[in-house]
């Protein structure tokens, strides 16, 4: 990968304390202590090895991968968690809520809200370059999306290892409902604007993105084949923060407006998971 690595390996009884550390504390609700005392703080291989283990114990309980998010993408939020490089996790069925929902506190630990482009894909991007006409080619259409990131790690005390073995700190998220291809929209040119019961919490734009939004699914397309796991057709991708994160909490109506795409709204409440 185009990352770098820690030279010594992590034992596979340490991704394994690492992963079964993460499910205990995603299965009670209840932050663990960092990764990193495990496997190192930036042993990317060993981290993405617990990743794997840790989101393939939610596979063999019923969970269905329908796609990835790309993390670490706005130097605003790579400046709030102290690394300086994107990671990407794996979005599963039972994280998806749709426009306008309830979203249970219960289902989450300590929510991080963030504005983003998300992309379905109509294509697989496997083979060939998997370069930025490619996967311009290979987008089917563009949503406004707010992801709803959440943390395992007690307080957000977290380096990069931490996050990567996290699942690059997955909670949920909703898509827009307005399509849009990329003949209507030009992602790199978007402007966000998040508010929070009214009030504007964050804004930014598509360059916030590495640039572009286009150049971050480059980025994930490379590594997810890298890693053995490319991009198929159908998938959701949430392609990174466009400003800075937000906190969340029971009682909020949060609102991401982004330029050529519409609005999507989420309602945060304290009711159980339906």
């Amino acid at each position: 990968m185009s990352q770098p690595t820690n030279s010594i390996a992590a034992s596979e009884s340490a991704v394994a304390a690492a992963a079964d550390r993460l499910a205990a504390a995603a299965a009670a609700g209840v932050p663990c202590a960092p990764i990193r005392e495990l496997i190192g703080a930036d042993n990317l291989e060993a981290a993405y090895a617990v990743q794997q283990r840790f989101n393939d114990l939610r596979v063999r309980a019923g969970a269905r991968v329908v796609g990835r998010k790309i993390g670490l993408t706005s130097k605003a939020v790579q400046e709030q968690l102290g690394v300086g490089q994107p990671d990407l996790g794996v979005l599963f069925d039972e994280m998806e809520f749709a426009d306008g929902s309830d979203i249970p506190m219960s289902r989450l630990i300590q929510p991080k809200i963030e504005g983003e482009v998300g992309f379905v894909l109509g294509a697989d991007l496997v083979d060939g370059p998997l370069d930025a006409a490619q996967v311009r080619g290979a987008i089917d259409y563009a949503v406004a999306s707010l992801e709803i990131c959440d943390s395992r790690i007690t307080d957000w005390d977290i380096r990069f290892g931490d996050t990567v073995a996290d699942n690059a700190s997955s909670g949920v998220y909703v898509l827009g409902t307005e399509r849009r291809t990329l003949d209507e929209v030009e992602p790199v040119e978007v402007t966000m604007s998040m508010s929070v019961n009214g009030t504007e919490v964050s804004s930014g734009n598509g360059a916030a993105c590495l640039g572009d939004p286009i150049a971050a699914v480059v980025w994930l397309a490379q590594t997810a084949r890298e890693l053995g796991q490319p991009l198929r057709a159908g998938q959701v991708i949430l392609s990174g923060a466009l400003g800075p994160m937000a906190p969340v909490s029971s009682g909020d109506t949060v609102v991401v407006t982004v330029s050529g795409l519409g609005s999507v709204t989420a309602h945060f409440t304290e009711g159980e998971n339906a």
